[in-house]
């Protein structure tokens, strides 16, 4: 099982008879869903145990049909990287289902900034209760053991707080950055990641939409410096996802692979990537 060494390295994994690990989109837009899309959404799973990463619009019903419960049940844990809507937006049907459908399921550990869970707490009102039962509120901790799994969270430079998170069993490491704009900690997030999930909102495809002032952060990456970043944390594979609504997504391929020695794949919802 990895473990963080230092705050900017992480240990090898080992894969001596382990299960497998994947990973699966449930979506794969940024700011709203396309047609027939869901916004930002992952469930990483190994030894008949799940973890969410991120629940914007539309995931919800996904995520039910795919650990085939009404209820999410198998769930370890849920990781929601900042507070952002498109990907939030379905915790709360999250919270309804396991309070009034599976409130005999033991509290599951929800890991995200503060604003996260202040949000949730907004849209319940009245519902601390229900909270308190269904979500057990851990922060944004730089390591956790839940399950078969070892997670570590990683501060990402974005518009708000914004955790990136890395998935660890024995089978492997998937590591995933939210959203976030080009910094050296992304590429120390996805260090050696069998599976490196990357931001390419790419907001320059479409007209109209205004890109950074020049002189100002970016708080998104382009699938080219995804691709960078990629490249320099020597990741195995790259998954690009949310995707600005609209964009041309092989293009975007295209423009990662550019700079990635690696395979390029691109989030699309139901893909399932096997460690």
């Amino acid at each position: 099982m990895t473990s963080m060494t230092t705050p900017h390295h992480w240990a090898p994994v080992s894969r001596c008879d382990v299960a497998s690990l994947t990973v699966t989109v449930l979506g794969s837009c940024g700011a709203w869903p396309e047609p027939g899309r869901a916004c930002s959404g992952l469930v990483v799973e190994a030894d008949g145990a799940a973890v969410l990463l991120d629940l914007g619009w539309g995931t919800l019903p996904r995520l039910l049909t795919h650990l085939d419960s009404a209820v999410a049940a198998g769930l370890e844990a849920v990781v929601i990287t900042h507070d952002h809507p498109d990907h939030t937006g379905d915790l709360a049907g999250l919270l309804r289902a396991r309070w009034y459908a599976g409130r005999d399921l033991p509290p599951l550990p929800l890991f995200c900034p503060s604003a996260v869970f202040e949000r949730l707490a907004a849209v319940e009102k009245g519902g601390g209760l229900a909270m308190a039962h269904v979500f057990d509120w851990r922060g944004t901790p730089d390591t956790a053991e839940v399950g078969a799994f070892h997670l570590s969270l990683r501060q990402l430079p974005h518009y708000v707080d914004n955790v990136g998170v890395r998935v660890t069993s024995g089978a492997g490491t998937i590591a995933y950055t939210g959203d976030t704009g080009p910094d050296d900690a992304v590429a120390e997030l996805g260090r050696d990641a069998d599976v490196f999930i990357v931001d390419a909102t790419d907001r320059h495809q479409q007209d109209g939409v205004p890109s950074a002032e020049a002189g100002t952060p970016a708080y998104n990456l382009t699938a080219a410096e995804a691709g960078q970043l990629a490249e320099r944390a020597r990741a195995r594979r790259l998954l690009l996802t949310h995707f600005w609504p609209g964009n041309h997504r092989e293009r975007s391929r295209q423009d990662a692979a550019a700079h990635f020695s690696g395979d390029v794949l691109l989030a699309d919802e139901g893909l399932s990537v096997t460690v």
